[in-house]
Parts: structure tokens; sequence; C-alpha cells
């Protein structure tokens, strides 16, 4: 990482650089122009898709409109925005909207605070220099929005007089009068662009989205059924899918169709239904049925919709049908559950539709759940004896878990084996269990029928989440869970040609993408030298590969399986070029360890 700046603000102090993978983030400010450099040593992630990067702090205030543009000749550039403290999410990226391989990214800070802006290649390891300016955008302001009655239509021009909202985005602004429960349609159509609907409220000077629609009208207009929720004043933003296209336009708003009739349920029911010609429509059109119930704050919830004859949709909505949840195919085949957890009491809206069209007999059903038990703690080299029961906690596709909570340290390669008699092993690995995402999972990794295997690196100092499940839905039974601290990810041993090399693939030595252990040898060669590497192993089928390390990624140049016998490798090759190689000894398989002998030498 080297760089300098170019503005009138104070001096960007250059913090010291880490490891290969892992770099400190530099102070910077508004106002700042930086001419930088990728270069050997940078930061990099690793993995396929591995990247080098160079990162800066960012002090922004709550509100605060923030445009990073970086431009290079030497490689593709890309920008993205972190929270400090939560580096697995961006909060927002961008590529090309600088023009050619430059990237703009349009960034405005959610509340008070310190962000990370990663100045990187789009992919791979490429080096250069490059130039990031960061600058603040004054507030957009706010247009007078045009007027546009139930029942009326209006028409416009997206152009460069259009506003532009907190990404650049091009939009024409026009108010409507809605009472509460009315449903409007609104329809954007056009033939030079792809439309884009967005409905909101102005909320302490700021546009509140609250529907927005791509293609919901033929071809690439766009349609909604908008249901108010109080009475008052509403905005239409009329836009492009992609912000910037340019054209003529056409917006009309109607009466929109009238919802189902809400018919009444409670916790704990389970509801036939049929839906017909003759049932309401959805706001997307589908046939659907409503129902209200009422809940508490605190509440989990579970809603399960079941039928034979169509695809099944669930939607959950607040009493002014604010939307809060949906889903399609958790419950397996074509049948839907969601899970939700209320957040105060009152009435809430179930609509049970077809995910497009259908009709036919359904049930409904609505249960309480029991919130999550807190994680327990595992540590590393430990093994947990455990049991799925029905009294365990469901995930959100209502399947049984048992949730374990361990800390681990960036670059830490951590390995986690799940085995059980009575099910498919399943195990997930997360940050947060409150709000539980998967970063990585596994499924048949031990490879030894259907028992689970997750190797990973960590990302981030922290803590993580293992969740021990099965692959299929209600099933029980007993498991055995053991974590196991791997260390760093090994670094490459030195070859000398000529010598023999006696060595063991462990549970510890580097793995591909596939789950085949290996060991990994440099050695120098020079142009049209002759080389022949044996390998041979008693306890799995060995192969031997000769490749190169190309801004800090592995490509092959040649392999052997079986050329010496049916499970060692005997590999004969020229080296192309004078330079420092590669070579690993590995498996064919996955999961396979044990002893090998690695024979070099030089032929005639």
């Amino acid at each position: 990482m080297r760089y300098s700046l170019f503005a009138a603000a104070s001096a960007v102090a250059l913090l010291s650089t880490g490891a290969a993978w892992a770099q400190t983030a530099a102070d910077a400010r508004l106002g700042d122009d930086i001419r930088g450099r990728l270069e050997e040593g940078d930061a990099r992630t690793r993995g396929g898709d591995a990247y080098r990067y160079d990162d800066y702090r960012l002090n922004l205030r709550a509100g605060q409109r923030l445009e990073a543009e970086m431009t290079a000749d030497d490689f593709d550039a890309y920008l993205e925005v972190y929270a400090e403290g939560s580096m697995r999410q961006s909060l927002a990226s961008d590529d090309d909207s600088a023009g050619s391989l430059n990237a703009r990214l349009r960034f405005t800070a959610p509340e008070s605070g310190v962000y990370i802006v990663r100045a990187r290649t789009f992919s791979g390891m490429e080096t250069g220099d490059y130039r990031l300016s960061l600058k603040e955008r004054a507030a957009p302001r706010l247009p007078r929005p045009g007027r546009v009655a139930i029942g009326r239509d209006a028409s416009g021009r997206l152009g460069a007089n259009s506003a532009e909202d907190d990404d650049g985005n091009r939009y024409d602004a026009y108010a409507f009068r809605a009472s509460a429960g009315e449903r409007v349609r609104i329809d954007l159509e056009s033939d030079d662009f792809d439309a884009f609907l967005r409905v909101g409220r102005i909320v302490n000077g700021a546009f509140v989205q609250m529907a927005e629609n791509d293609d919901g009208g033929s071809s690439l207009n766009a349609r909604l059924v908008f249901t108010a929720p109080q009475d008052g004043e509403y905005l239409v933003r009329a836009t492009s899918y992609d912000g910037s296209a340019q054209g003529t336009y056409r917006l009309a708003l109607e009466q929109g169709p009238p919802a189902p009739t809400a018919t009444p349920v409670s916790v704990g029911d389970e509801t036939r239904g049929r839906l017909t010609p003759d049932s309401a429509s959805s706001d997307s059109g589908a046939p659907a049925d409503l129902y209200r119930f009422s809940g508490r704050a605190g509440q989990r919830l579970a809603i399960t919709m079941k039928a034979d004859g169509f695809d099944t949709f669930l939607e959950l909505f607040d009493a002014n049908h604010n939307s809060l949840a949906s889903d399609d195919d958790s419950a397996g085949d074509l049948n839907s559950r969601l899970t939700h957890t209320l957040t105060e009491d009152g009435d809430y809206l179930i609509e049970a539709r077809a995910f497009s069209s259908g009709e036919g007999p359904y049930t409904l059903k609505i249960e309480e759940i029991a919130p999550p038990p807190p994680p327990s703690a595992i540590a590393f080299g430990q093994t947990v004896e455990g049991e799925l029961a029905t009294s365990d906690a469901t995930d959100d596709d209502g399947r049984l878990y048992d949730a374990f909570v361990f800390s681990g340290a960036e670059g830490q390669r951590i390995q986690a084996v799940m085995r059980s008699g009575d099910f498919d092993a399943y195990l997930q690995l997360g940050q947060d269990e409150d709000d539980f995402s998967e970063i990585a999972s596994d499924d048949d990794g031990l490879g030894q029928g259907t028992d689970a295997r997750l190797i990973f690196t960590l990302p981030e100092t922290g803590d993580y989440v293992l969740r021990a499940r099965s692959w299929s839905r209600d099933a029980k039974g007993l498991y055995s869970l053991e974590l196991t601290d791997l260390g760093g990810e090994p670094s490459p041993g030195s070859l000398l040609i000529g010598s023999t090399v006696r060595g063991r693939l462990t549970e510890r030595a580097s793995i591909t993408d596939e789950g085949v252990f290996y060991d990994a040898y440099h050695f120098k060669a020079k142009a049209d030298e002759k080389l022949r590497f044996t390998l041979i192993a008693s306890s799995f089928d060995a192969v031997v590969e000769v490749g190169e390390e190309k801004d800090g990624d592995y490509f092959e140049l040649d392999t052997d399986d079986d050329s010496l016998s049916d499970t060692h490798a005997r590999l004969s090759w020229t080296a192309p070029r004078d330079g420092t190689y590669v070579l690993r000894a590995r498996s064919f398989s996955a999961n396979s360890t044990g002893d090998y002998v690695l024979i070099t030498e030089r032929q005639p």
C-alpha cells in the first residue's frame, strides 16, 4: 500500500502493513485526494475470487453523504464501504460508474461512526497505481412534486432536468392523496426505458420508501397496487431500472381492486381453504385469501401453507398492510412456511395465495414457537454429544437445530465435524445468532456417507455460531460435534531437485475447494530442464501436480494420477521457462490422508 495526498486536507498517516491477507486501514478525511498503489505484499483476500485492496478509515455523521471515486489504468477498479468492525457485508459497492473500468460510489451514512472505504481490484491480484478522491456530496434538493389524482394520468420525460436521489438515479416525483386502507393501482409505462416505480412518504425531510415495482406491467412497464396505511399524502417516484436512462413515460393512477375480506383466525388454528376463480386478487394479481389474527409483542410464530394443486405463497402484514415477511417454498416441495417474531401487540394479516397462478384446496396453520435458546459454548478440541429433539429450536425452514458459539481470530482455519447414525448431518456457520446469516455450510464433506465436515478460514476476529442440524425436515436423533483449530494456512515447503521427501497428508494440510488435502513445495527450474516426480502412497490414491503462482493465485501446468500404478503417480515434465514452480503432493479423492514418499529426479 503506497499513496500520497493531493488535497488541502491534513496529511493522512500511512499505517503499517500486516500479513499478506490482513492490513490496518489508513486514516482519511472527506476532501482527501489520494494517489495510491496496489502492490505485492498488500492485503488480499483468499479463495477463488481473491483480490488485492487498500482500506481507508472515515468518520461520518449520520446522514452525511460520501462520494468516492477511484480511477486506475492498470486494473478494473472497485469500491466498497463497510461499517468498522463489520467487514462481512458491505453497505455499498460500485464497479464501473465512473466510466470505463473506473468506480464511483455514493453512500449516505445511516448513523454516526467510523466507516471503511475499500479500494480494490474487481478480481484478481493485479498491481498498479490508482487515484482515490473522497468528498462530501450536498444533500439532494427534494423537487416540488407534480400532482396526480386517482383516476387521472400524467406524462413526463426523464432527462437532465430530473431530480437525483441519494444514489444519483434520475426521477420525477408526483404527489397524491389517499385514505387509510385505500388501494391504488399505479402504472408507469415507457417505450424508451425499463420503467421502475417507487412509492413512499416524506418523513423529517427525507423520502421513506414503502413499496416498489419493476416489471409488474406488460413488457418492461411497472405496475403495483399500493394500500395506504393511513390518511395523507404520498409520493410516486417515476424512474428507470438502471437509474440513468432518459425518455418519455406515462404515469396513471386508478382505484385498485378490493382487498380480500379478512377471515378471523387465532394462533394455534389449522384452517382449510380453497382458491377459486372467484377468490379476491392479491396486489400481484394472483388469487388470494386474507386472514386476520391478534398477536402480542415478542411472540414468535410459524405460519405454514400446504397444497397439492399449486405453488403456495405466504405474506405477513401488519394491520396497516405493511409487509413484514414472506415465503415461497420453505415447507418443502411447493409449500410455504415463514417464521416471524411480532414487534408489538395488535392485529396482523396473512395473505395465502398462489405464487403466480393456481387454484384448489389448501391448509393454513398458525402456531406459536419458542424463541431460540442462546447458543451453548464450544471450545477448540472439544467433542459434544448431542441430540436433535422436538423441543429444540427450529430455523426459518422448519428444521431442528442446536447452536454453539466459539471465538476465533482473523485468518484462523477451523474444522467442524458432525457425525450421526440417525440422520443426514448438516453444518452451518454464521456470526450473529439473533439474526443468523450463513457464511459457510457443509453436508457430506467427511466423505463417509452422510456425515458433515466444514473447514473454513475465519474472515475476522470475533464470535461465530455453529448450527448442527439435519439435511431434511423433521429428522431427529443423536449426533456428535467436534471443533478443531487447524491454525493458519500452511506455507509451502522448499524442494531440492534430486532429493526424496517423506511426508504425511493430514487434516491440517492445505485443502482445495473440492475437499482434497495437499502438501505444497516450491522448487526452481531452468527453461527446458527435464524433471521427473514420483509420488508413492499406500493409504490414498496419489496425484502429483506442477503449477505456478501468479499474484497469489495457483495455476496448474501439468498433473499425473496413475502413470506408475493404479494408485501411484509419476510425472515427467519439462520446465517452460526459468522460474520458481509449485509441486502439489495430493490425493485423488477428498478427505484422504496418510504417509507418502516423493522422489524428484533430473532426466537426461
